[in-house]
């Protein structure tokens, strides 16, 4: 079974979706951190980020990958052609390029036939992005949209910074995220959507506890 858990930027999809896996003991797939190795790869590699058939290529040819110790559900390590990216990936500079490079329909369709693949085979898979269920796994067995505020996802990306030791003001980071959010709707190819058979969560003032048991509870309901 899959589920598929979409929604906006800082709207509590991976830190859901990571909780929800172990609370299912379900493997997750973190398919954010697909697109941001290819954008880490690119910069790597001195890409241009409007150059999309060199974009496609990079995509078509690079392995992606994810360790999990002991079959454990949260993975120990994403990685790209065999090296470790696991905090490459995560930097400011990743953070500016991967927008550009997941608009492009080229590297969409190389990593979306490699996240169906990944997921193949094993009874359940949390998987977490912002066009899964529609485009991905459009027969998932459950469909989540996660929703909050402007101003609530701004607040929790600017602690999730500053945990990581870096300084940026608050009214910054909600601008940044206003654009990803027009970006991430506007873009030609698999934009940000509900699915229309998606159930909508919206994360304002709920725990990540109580987001979690909220769709715990629906799974249950789907292999009852």
């Amino acid at each position: 079974m899959i589920v598929a858990i979409d929604g906006p930027a800082a709207s509590g999809k991976s830190t859901v979706a990571r909780a929800l896996a172990e609370r299912l003991g379900a493997h997750y797939l973190d398919t954010g951190a697909m697109y941001r190795a290819v954008a880490h790869a690119a910069l790597e590699h001195g890409i241009d980020l409007d150059d999309g058939a060199a974009l496609t290529a990079l995509a078509s040819v690079s392995e992606i990958g994810f360790e999990h110790a002991d079959d454990a559900p949260l993975p120990t390590a994403v990685l790209l052609d065999g090296a470790d990216v696991t905090s490459a990936i995560r930097t400011p500079e990743v953070d500016a390029a991967v927008s550009a490079v997941a608009k492009d329909p080229g590297v969409r369709r190389a990593l979306v036939a490699h996240q169906r693949a990944l997921a193949s085979g094993a009874d359940v898979v949390v998987v977490e992005g912002r066009d899964i269920g529609t485009v991905v796994f459009p027969d998932a067995g459950l469909k989540v949209f996660l929703t909050a505020s402007a101003e609530e996802r701004a607040r929790r990306r600017h602690v999730e910074m500053n945990e990581r030791g870096r300084a940026v003001d608050s009214q910054v980071v909600l601008e940044e995220l206003e654009r990803r959010d027009t970006a991430d709707s506007s873009r030609e190819t698999s934009p940000l959507a509900a699915a229309p058979d998606a159930v909508h969560v919206d994360t304002t003032g709920l725990s990540i506890a109580e987001v979690v048991e909220r769709i715990a509870a629906l799974v249950e309901e789907r292999v009852s």
